[in-house]
């Protein structure tokens, strides 16, 4: 068993190693964001977690603690690039007795150092500025700012009291005390403004209206879109007075969508056989997990969730159901390809094959051509520029 001391002096040789990694993988471009690396303990954020377990069938995750895998296991483990769980379905976990978790969604992480650095490299911060961050979960970016621009300049909203709880505790047990509110992120925190930049680490469906006017003009937002289906990706908005435009980045970054904004409970209702009208599909349901055609589909189709099921002992079917207007698009195999049944008041397969032919007619570009315009009234992502092809976000 290591000792307290001992267990000091390899956490911190642990951390420059990963700031070498992430310097070399190029998330780390600058000397700053390096040194908020090496000196910010993520062992103090996850002194519990858990990962995803190679077990074959269903997902399940399993305990990572010193008692279960071994102090410099769970070290070695901490300083890694990856993402780690620390909650599942919005509850507290026992950690008197973790067990196995399946069967759950995860609600709140620590992420990838890699992902997190690279963002904060992206926010373009600078000293004196004050910045707005949505989403504390463990407080491991939280303090990665403070150490960055002071503990004065940071204020960080979680909407999960536990999760908030836990994050205060170790940034104070770490030495760094921001402004830390409970709360609805998409409020933002008007007493705090104006704000030079603002970072959300959660995903959402669209650009809260608060946070244009709590950020300066001139101001950085920086959030991941997504939807019901998949995530957009990451955008990087700078602010105009009433309005923001941006772009998105070359990847695809996601987040866990915010609370505020998950998907209702029920999928929707499953139409009858004889429900809707049916014409030969020029796509099938495949273009709804590849990435390109992907992030058309979640586009053309806000409200759409989808699934794929065997229709009374025949071929498997995929539904794609619009819980908000009720419409529905289902997809059945024939010999020349797919055919498709709409009903409702969109046809959403129509909305998704036309978005998916426009982007094949641009040349089926990455998600780094398209971008974002918002305002107080409308919201879009647009093809090229603002005047190309373009689709509302939902409200």
């Amino acid at each position: 068993m290591t000792s307290e001391p001992d267990i000091e002096a390899v956490a911190a040789d642990l951390r420059r190693q990963l700031a070498r990694r992430l310097e070399r993988d190029g998330w780390i471009r600058s000397p700053e964001w390096r040194a908020a690396v090496e000196a910010v303990p993520r062992h103090v954020f996850l002194p519990r977690f858990y990962r995803e377990s190679d077990a074959p069938g269903v997902t399940a995750w399993e305990p990572v603690t010193p008692e279960t895998v071994g102090q410099e296991e769970w070290l070695r483990l901490v300083y890694t690039d990856e993402t780690w769980m620390t909650q599942f379905d919005g509850r507290d976990i026992d950690w008197s007795d973790p067990k196995p978790i399946s069967n759950a969604a995860p609600t709140s992480s620590s992420t990838l150092p890699g992902l997190v650095v690279r963002m904060l490299e992206d926010l373009d911060v600078h000293e004196g500025m004050n910045v707005l961050e949505i989403g504390t979960g463990t407080g491991y970016s939280t303090a990665l700012m403070c150490h960055r621009l002071g503990a004065e300049g940071v204020t960080s909203i979680e909407t999960d009291e536990g999760v908030a709880r836990r994050a205060r505790d170790a940034l104070a047990t770490s030495g760094r005390s921001p402004h830390l509110l409970v709360g609805d992120g998409r409020v933002g925190h008007p007493d705090g403004a104006p704000y030079d930049r603002l970072i959300a680490t959660c995903g959402f469906r669209n650009i809260p209206p608060a946070w244009l006017e709590q950020v300066v003009p001139g101001g950085v937002i920086l959030t991941t879109l997504r939807g019901w289906m998949r995530s957009l990706g990451l955008v990087k908005l700078i602010v105009t007075g009433d309005s923001a435009s941006g772009w998105f980045s070359e990847d695809d970054p996601s987040f866990m969508i915010a609370r505020q904004q998950d998907a209702p409970e029920s999928l929707g209702m499953i139409p009858g056989p004889d429900d809707g009208t049916t014409r030969q599909a020029t796509y099938g349901p495949g273009v709804l997990t590849r990435s390109g055609p992907g992030f058309m589909a979640q586009l053309a189709a806000p409200d759409a969730r989808f699934f794929s099921m065997p229709v009374d002992a025949g071929p498997v079917s995929t539904y794609v159901l619009d819980a908000v207007t009720g419409s529905f698009a289902v997809l059945a195999p024939t010999d020349g390809g797919w055919q498709v049944r709409q009903g409702g008041p969109r046809r959403l397969w129509d909305a998704v094959e036309s978005a998916v032919a426009i982007w094949e007619k641009y040349g089926s570009p990455s998600t780094a051509a398209f971008g974002v315009t918002v305002s107080r009234d409308a919201q879009a992502v647009w093809l090229g520029n603002p005047s190309g092809p373009q689709w509302p976000l939902p409200s």
